[in-house]
């Protein structure tokens, strides 16, 4: 029988998986080493177990110990898992760009989640870094992991990751793109595939805003470098010793937006629901595939799975205010069209004047408007069922008949909510460009905007 022991025998050998679609015009075969394969959903399984064995080997980690660890939601789900079933509680410092989901689940699992702001220096006070190593020394029988400075973290990958990939490949591969951020990854997996073959490439991906890429090429620690970016997982404010260069071929950034863009390709065009440093990843190396030839063997490391961002990469509404998301608005369907003044009635207005209006101007809604703004609207469906049942109607005020007003929405309003909006009793919006005129919508424009 093969029954595992405990969830931690569960941790590694994960899938290589060969991506057809969105690498469909490289000179060669690109294959994703999927992690979230693991129990914690992530590679961070793999170097947390590591430090905790090491850290009972060198008996710092004591039977009832806490591990006290600063972490952005992987690490400390491979710690907790560790912490369960080896009997250690958990404290974790994380930052406030990190998504809800990462610290409810550690949470889950039994740890204590302490929030620090993000943007501030590693050696300010309250930065997650100073707490995580503050706590180590106030809480008795702790130990603080210290996953970027801790070289178990890069001996994990050394161990594991390395080997798998070059067994997967049959020694083959050719390149390595991983994302960079304590280096423990990138590091280790580098130091085992050099050691079997010195020119396999080794390329790093970092964001815009991390200090990683211009030390990598110059040596310098250049703080202006650093700004705050929305991406997660990766990209570092100072420089972890787990980071050996010289295993390192190459250096590329991305940005927030295409790193997020690119993981929902991942998952719409490769069913790879993968978290936000995998779509950078492999952005990275589109950026770089132009140094690709026919025979490589690229494996592209995906570290964590989606479901730790669906309310940021997976939510349309957080990648629209951020300017991720390229939809269709009410703005873009006003601004193709002929710049014509909204058509409207008065409630003073005879139902045979907007009628007229209607057949004058052709169309089927108008909105009613007073001097307090819209009261209400009349559409050509409407009008007839009344009319036809009593023709007299023509002759009443608009007031007699008209329906409820249409509604208001955002001049960036998606056409998609839109087009749950407009419905049989509803038959479009309005909305307030920036010089405060109204304009309307109605369900033939979406139509039209969206089959162009």
């Amino acid at each position: 029988m093969d029954i595992k022991n405990n969830i931690l025998e569960t941790i590694g050998n994960t899938p290589l998986i060969r991506l057809n679609k969105i690498t469909k015009d490289f000179p060669c075969t690109v294959a994703a080493k999927v992690d979230y394969f693991n129990p914690g959903n992530s590679i961070k399984d793999r170097m947390a177990l590591k430090m905790v064995e090491v850290a009972e080997q060198e008996g710092k980690l004591k039977p009832g110990g806490t591990i006290i660890e600063g972490t952005s939601g992987n690490t400390g789900m491979g710690l907790a898992l560790a912490a369960v079933v080896k009997g250690y509680k958990c404290i974790f410092v994380t930052t406030d760009k990190q998504s809800k989901e990462k610290a409810d689940i550690l949470k889950a699992v039994g740890a204590e989640v302490i929030v620090c702001p993000t943007n501030v220096l590693p050696e300010d006070p309250k930065s997650y870094y100073s707490v995580a190593a503050r706590l180590a020394k106030e809480v008795p029988n702790s130990m603080h992991m210290n996953q970027y400075d801790n070289l178990a973290n890069r001996l994990a990958h050394y161990e594991t990751t390395g080997p798998e990939i070059w067994k997967q490949t049959d020694g083959k591969i050719t390149h390595l793109v991983c994302t960079a951020g304590t280096g423990g990854t990138i590091t280790g997996t580098a130091m085992y595939l050099k050691e079997k073959n010195p020119d396999i490439k080794i390329w790093a991906v970092d964001v815009y805003g991390s200090l990683l890429t211009k030390y990598f090429k110059t040596g310098e620690i250049d703080m202006n470098e650093v700004h705050p970016y929305i991406s997660e997982g990766f990209g570092e404010d100072f420089v972890p010793k787990n980071y050996d260069m010289s295993v390192i071929d190459e250096f590329v950034q991305v940005t927030d937006k295409d790193g997020a863009v690119m993981a929902r390709r991942l998952a719409k065009e490769e069913g790879l629901f993968c978290g936000y440093s995998a779509g950078s990843c492999l952005q990275g190396l589109m950026q770089l595939k132009g140094s690709l030839k026919k025979d490589d063997l690229v494996v592209c490391i995906l570290h964590d799975h989606g479901s730790r961002y669906v309310a940021k990469v997976y939510n349309d509404q957080w990648m629209m205010e951020r300017g991720f998301l390229d939809v269709k608005t009410f703005k873009d369907v006003v601004s193709s069209r002929a710049k014509n003044r909204l058509v409207t009635v008065e409630p003073t207005h005879t139902v045979a004047e907007a009628v007229e209006l209607m057949k004058k101007y052709d169309i089927d809604q108008v909105p009613v408007i007073n001097g307090n703004g819209m009261i209400g609207s009349v559409s050509e469906s409407g009008l007839f069922a009344k009319i036809f049942s009593n023709p007299e109607l023509k002759n009443e005020k608009v007031s007699a008949v008209m329906e409820h007003p249409f509604p208001e929405v955002a001049y960036d309003t998606p056409l998609e909510r839109l087009s749950s909006m407009i419905t049989k009793e509803n038959g479009a919006v309005l909305s307030k460009d920036e010089a405060g005129n109204y304009h309307i919508l109605t369900k033939y424009d979406l139509i039209q905007s969206l089959t162009r």
